[in-house]
């Protein structure tokens, strides 16, 4: 692929601010699934640099339609990624904000904004970082694009799982990913995420015979049921942890019966679980040893003396997330060094927290993740401090010459 290069210095330049660039961005309101002029004022930062840039439309029965953007400077050579998301929780209480929530509005020190620093402070980041590093060194000894979807914080169904597959299907290859999410818990230069765990969830949904309170042997408690089901479930552990991950673990997150009276035994109750888990299991082998708990629990007779089993059946969610480990040297000894020099700290290489748009990247090339502080990513008045936007775009920047140094030799 050969772009037209140099970049038209006159609208290139202000790409080198990342305070300017997030404040454009902020001040787009792209709460999932509103592209809210988002991709478009990122199409303005990069097509002066030389990028060319592709808006994809997905779409799925059922689902709202998302705009993505993919956009690509170079041609041959090693090919790195920079992947993330425009789209934003919504803002809640709007009157609680101490500015408004898409105003980008700087104080003390402070850019106040939705989505500052989940994740539109990491794309303004690395905009600015891949601008600083045209303006010394022209283009990369490669190529570097970014893939960003508008559908992460939403369902996840057609944004980057089906911008990747669009751009492969065009014959788009990559080295190595970025994806510039909040992994730091309290300082810039705390964490870069290597791997993550997986999440499988389920419901489950127990039968029982509605009757009268008072005549319970002419009825049979689904609840009572549930409680065994349920215990068995998260108890014992899973397992103790692996030397990269962290114990898996089983959370029951919804019980429900539906049953405003109280003098009435229900006909059935229901719970939702999800466990993240490490890599001691496959979602295959994990399905199994949960339909195994279940078959033990129903047959146990505590609660429900002289019963039959219970009577049961389980539903799996859809798509679920697979556990992944990135080894890849290369790219995290060039991004660990990047945040030893600039940031002057040693980062933790974690596969802690949820799940990120990297469980799809990870099948096309390696991945890791690194980006501001999350303290206070989906709150009331999300904020990062100027600074660090200012020491992300020198890491990024550092991570650039080093990647493509390390990739090239």
């Amino acid at each position: 692929m050969s772009l037209p290069f140099p970049p038209d210095s006159s609208t290139a330049m202000t790409a080198t601010d990342p305070v300017a660039n997030l404040q454009t961005l902020i001040r787009c309101p792209s709460v999932t699934p509103a592209e809210g002029g988002a991709l478009t004022a990122l199409e303005a930062m990069l097509a002066p640099l030389g990028f060319k840039v592709d808006k994809v439309r997905a779409s799925e029965e059922g689902t709202p339609d998302i705009e993505n953007l993919y956009a690509r400077l170079g041609g041959d050579g090693p090919h790195l990624m920079f992947a993330g998301h425009t789209d934003v929780v919504p803002v809640g209480d709007e009157a609680a904000w101490t500015h408004p929530p898409f105003a980008a509005e700087i104080s003390k020190g402070e850019l106040f904004g939705r989505g500052a620093v989940d994740m539109k402070g990491g794309i303004a980041c690395f905009v600015a970082a891949v601008a600083r590093h045209i303006e010394k060194n022209g283009p990369p000894a490669g190529s570097i694009s970014f893939l960003i979807t508008g559908d992460e914080e939403g369902p996840a169904i057609n944004g980057t799982i089906k911008l990747l597959q669009w751009a492969a299907e065009r014959g788009e290859r990559w080295d190595a990913c970025l994806v510039g999410e909040p992994t730091n818990p309290d300082r810039l230069g705390d964490m870069i995420k290597i791997g993550r765990r997986g999440s499988l969830s389920g419901r489950i949904i127990v039968h029982g015979i509605q009757g009268h309170a008072a005549y319970p042997h002419l009825a049979d408690n689904p609840v009572r049921g549930m409680l065994q089901l349920t215990q068995a479930l998260m108890d014992p552990p899973f397992d103790g942890g692996t030397d990269d991950f962290q114990p898996s673990n089983l959370e029951v997150t919804t019980v429900d019966v539906g049953n405003p009276a109280t003098n009435v035994i229900p006909a059935k109750a229901s719970a939702s679980f999800n466990i993240r888990f490490n890599d001691s299991w496959t979602v295959e082998t994990l399905r199994a040893e949960i339909l195994r708990r279940l078959e033990a629990a129903a047959v146990d007779g505590q609660l429900r003396p002289g019963r039959e089993p219970v009577k049961y059946d389980i539903v799996w969610a859809d798509r679920p997330s697979h556990v992944f480990l990135t080894r890849n040297n290369a790219l995290i000894a060039s991004l660990s060094s990047a945040v030893e020099s600039v940031a002057g700290r040693s980062p933790k290489l974690s596969t802690t927290g949820g799940t990120s748009d990297a469980r799809f990247i990870k099948d096309y090339c390696p991945v890791v993740e690194f980006g501001l502080v999350g303290q206070t990513m989906h709150m009331v008045d999300e904020r990062v401090t100027v600074a660090d936007l200012e020491t992300l775009t020198a890491i990024y920047e550092a991570f650039i010459d080093r990647w493509f140094a390390h990739a090239g030799s």
